[in-house]
């Protein structure tokens, strides 16, 4: 281990060297973490002498931002993230990739290993992960990490384009288009409304190239973006492989993967360096995109037109067979894939049945159609914890799609847990399916979803409904169950108490960055049902009432603010009476109450467990601060207390929480403030003598003092 004493590592005689670092720290929601992996690498390399530079990329904006001359000065670099980080600018340099995590537990490790690490290549500008030296935690776990990134940030450049897309298609068929027996929903030409379904439809055909495109950038950068996006398009439009429905959102994910490892394969070939300047933009993309786009045709996109035509052989043999086993299968089929070949070859064998006057096929397909997107939109409701601010957003207009028949509005959720949402939207198309055939509805038009009841195309509308509520449950039940047990044993965690998940006041291991995972303060939702191990709470928090001393909403405290005036000596308290994760909540709470900026002290504690349910807010370091976006208070609110024996909080080191923050601020006005009190913490805290004063304070005015450092 290098230490000050060895001159090698920098801090030796005048005259000599010093061993220059820099360093990037961010994690998914860039708040406590991030902050915290910056002051430990920097604390870290003041006491071996080392000069470091940390540039964190928070939700407020990166800061401390490297310049190109830190770079060209530097001897190493290490990330320290759980997020894609550009590495484009170091290429030449020694780079060592880890988890936040690492970061904050082992800096003086990280700072010995940068300094063997291998050379970033660079040819394509860094990004993906491919080139930089990377640390792995167990056989195999830094390259699912690198995938699941890619494939998440895929995703999240796809959802704009399915929302804006299917939202627009669903408003001009609603007020623009009407029934035809011979095409299905039909918007007149020329009209409005039709030219509102055209740029709807470049939405939908937009989003199966964006999501492969971002897939591969995730893997091999810039140079991945070309071939990534056109092999998608490639995969999405059967009729270049002789196929009547293209790969969909399968096949991007597919051509994305592909894409982005053949780039990194290319990246590697020694060229001559003169044509080392062309090669990330003329080269790479040209060879990948050509090698890919006729891979795709020649070789995948065969067996997929194989599919198509023997399937659609199959369906006609079943039409004199059990209408209950037709319509399982048809509703299998349909959510299947989405728009794929599976999808497609369900649909258009129903609607070739309509013009033979049999209605009944399609009725089943139509009950199937809404199924996945409704399903989906449901789970996101019914356990909002399992998911992020923008999957439940997106789950909202996955909802109104789906009441226009528009199946790909489930496709996000699809992309991003295929394993869980695949099965489910399986088995709740199957079931919708079978109950339409087995009760013979009809369908007249090339549609599904209710849109299609409501104007009237649907013969046996009741029993129509009551299928599609049906399928819709089971796929919305089995989804969150499925996803619920996908994460207790990622936690590593026992796989009871069925799909309500982890006891609201349960620890919850969620790996690095969970203590702020989700989206900020207070992002998760859902069950507040205290498990039926958890002990009961110790300290109830009061209302506000007459018994609860109150303070003006605006009280500061004398001498000077302490976080910009949110925490006072009113939300300070010396020793908590609480001895487990909810009570301490429950005690804290009640704390913020006396401010007078709590309206309602069981909605706070309630948003605050459901935070606590998404992802532990225990730090390491015996800190945890738990928070709530809620407007259960009126103006944001901080409170500070400790415990002698500690509480049990789930942290990531395994330490008891002893210095507890809690913070609150209104869901309707909260803005970036959270972020910015949140940072503020987590960068002092980090601070072992400012640590060292708070549990050293005899009283409340002497808390107030020390906190007062807070800036």
């Amino acid at each position: 281990m290098t230490s000050p004493a060895d001159p090698p590592a920098g801090g030796g005689p005048s005259g000599q060297k010093r061993l220059k670092l820099l360093a990037v720290t961010a994690c998914p929601t860039g708040i406590a973490h991030t902050y915290m992996a910056a002051e430990k690498l920097q604390q870290a390399a003041d006491g071996l002498g080392i000069d470091m530079k940390v540039e964190t990329q928070g939700s407020i904006g990166a800061e401390n931002v490297l310049t190109d001359n830190d770079v060209r000065d530097a001897d190493g670099v290490i990330i320290a993230a759980d997020k894609d980080v550009d590495l484009a600018r170091f290429a030449g340099k020694r780079v060592l990739s880890v988890g936040v995590s690492e970061g904050i537990s082992n800096p003086e490790r990280l700072i010995e290993q940068v300094q063997g690490a291998p050379v970033h290549g660079g040819s394509g500008g860094g990004g993906g992960g491919g080139d930089a030296a990377q640390a792995s935690t167990g056989d195999g776990g830094r390259e699912r990490s690198v995938a699941y990134k890619a494939l998440m940030n895929g995703v999240s450049y796809m959802i704009p384009f399915v929302v804006v897309g299917g939202l627009l298609i669903a408003i001009s068929l609603s007020l623009g288009g009407h029934t035809d027996p011979k095409g299905g929903l039909v918007i007149p030409d020329d009209s409005f409304w039709m030219h509102v379904n055209e740029i709807g439809v470049i939405g939908f055909k937009l989003m199966v190239p964006i999501l492969s495109g971002y897939i591969a950038y995730a893997i091999g950068d810039r140079p991945a973006l070309v071939p990534g996006m056109i092999g998608g398009w490639i995969a999405n439009t059967g009729e270049l492989y002789d196929s009547e429905a293209g790969a969909g959102f399968i096949g991007a994910i597919v051509t994305g993967f592909l894409a982005g490892y053949l780039v990194l394969w290319i990246k590697k070939v020694e060229v001559p360096k003169f044509a080392r300047p062309i090669m990330p933009i003329i080269v790479i993309p040209i060879i990948a995109t050509s090698a890919l786009g006729l891979f795709f045709i020649y070789v995948i996109g065969k067996p997929i037109s194989w599919v198509f035509e023997h399937l659609t052989d199959w369906l006609s043999g079943m039409t004199g067979t059990s209408a209950i086993l037709l319509g399982a299968i048809l509703g299998l089929m349909i959510a299947f894939d989405m728009g794929g070949p599976v999808n497609k070859t369900a649909f258009l064998f129903g609607a070739g049945l309509i013009a033979t006057g049999n209605q009944t096929v399609m009725g089943m397909c139509a009950a199937a159609i809404p199924v996945m997107p409704l399903g989906q939109g449901l789970a996101t409701l019914i356990r909002k914890r399992l998911y992020s601010e923008q999957e439940r957003e997106t789950g909202l207009a996955a909802l109104f799609m789906g009441m226009f028949g528009i199946s790909e509005g489930a496709i996000p959720f699809a992309a991003a847990r295929p394993a869980q949402v695949i099965p489910a939207n399986m088995l709740g198309g199957a079931v919708a399916g079978a109950v339409a055939g087995l009760a013979d509805v009809k369908d007249a038009v090339p549609h599904g979803g209710p849109i299609v009841a409501v104007l009237g195309a649907i013969g046996g509308v009741p029993m129509f409904f009551v299928a599609v509520a049906i399928g819709t449950v089971v796929t919305a039940l089995t989804t969150v169950t499925l996803v619920d047990i996908s994460e207790r044993r990622r936690r590593g965690e026992p796989l009871v108490g069925g799909a309500g998940g982890p006891g609201a006041g349960e620890p919850v291991l969620a790996g690095a960055g969970a203590a702020v995972a989700g989206g900020g303060v207070g992002s998760g939702a859902g069950s507040t049902a205290k498990s039926p191990a958890a002990p009961a709470p110790s300290a109830p928090a009061p209302a506000p009432s007459a018994s609860v001393p109150q303070a003006p909403a605006d009280a500061a405290a004398p001498g000077g603010e302490v976080l910009s005036g949110y925490l006072t000596e009113q939300t300070v308290k010396v020793q908590l009476a609480a001895d487990e994760k909810e009570a301490a909540i429950r005690e804290m709470a009640g704390l913020l109450a006396r401010t007078g900026k709590v309206g309602d002290v069981e909605e706070l504690v309630r948003t605050a467990l459901r935070r606590e349910a998404q992802g532990t807010t225990g730090l390491g370091e015996e800190i945890a601060i738990p928070h709530a976006k809620t407007d259960a208070v009126t103006a944001p609110v901080v409170g500070f207390a400790r415990s002698a024996e500690g509480i049990e909080w789930g942290s990531m080191d395994g330490t008891k929480a002893k210095l507890i923050f809690m913070i609150s601020v209104p869901e309707a006005a909260a803005g970036d403030e959270h972020l910015r009190i949140l940072a503020l913490l987590s960068r002092k805290l980090m601070d072992v003598g400012f640590r060292e004063r708070l549990v050293a304070a005899p009283d409340e005015a002497a808390i107030l003092e020390v906190l007062r450092e807070v800036q």
